[in-house]
């Protein structure tokens, strides 16, 4: 019969070899970094939202793991309220972590910057402003292959902006400010 013994050290080597073993595992994925232009409509969620809006934006996908994707993204959007006497221009610059248990599906969520210009119409005596807010996404999406390197990527996401710039915390209650739904073409390198 074998007998194993514990050596000082064999503890190191094991999370060496583990880590060397997991980073040759997602190394055939490295090569498949997508920058993913996309369209789609957002919607407020507030009952002054009016319909939804065309946006657009352009995000990158990096694997991270075979199962685990990062996501930067920025877009564009104007949401129009109060029958057209308001006009929020929205610049969101975006991280996301996606977890793909399939090669097709992801799911999860990030964090924004959200940089906002209010546009009031020019009957109103208010004057137009600029903020910077923080929010959380939550969503997911399916990449359908059409090429070897080439995909249709359909997502949607609930924004939940913060009310404290300081203090950035997940929600604790679904009550999103906004939503999105996109389609976009999945070019890899």
């Amino acid at each position: 019969m074998m007998k194993f013994q514990h050596r000082p050290g064999s503890a190191r080597w094991l999370r060496v070899l583990a880590v060397t073993a997991l980073a040759l595992a997602s190394a055939g994925v490295v090569h498949a970094v997508e920058i993913i232009p996309s369209i789609g409509a957002t919607k407020s969620i507030d009952d002054n939202g009016g319909d939804a809006q065309a946006f657009g934006g352009l995000a990158i996908h990096a694997p991270l793991l075979t199962f685990l994707r990062l996501e930067g993204g920025i877009a564009y959007r104007v949401v129009t309220y109060s029958n057209g006497d308001l006009k929020a221009r929205q610049w969101p610059v975006t991280a996301s972590v996606w977890a793909a248990p399939f090669p097709m599906v992801y799911a999860g969520g990030g964090i924004g910057w959200y940089r906002t210009t209010l546009d009031y119409n020019s009957n109103l005596p208010y004057h137009d402003t600029t903020s910077n807010r923080m929010g959380v996404h939550l969503g997911g999406g399916v990449i359908v292959p059409v090429a070897p390197k080439l995909g249709i990527d359909v997502s949607g996401r609930y924004i939940f902006m913060q009310k404290d710039a300081n203090n950035v915390q997940l929600p604790t209650t679904f009550n999103p400010d906004f939503w999105n739904l996109a389609v976009g073409l999945a070019i890899k390198f």
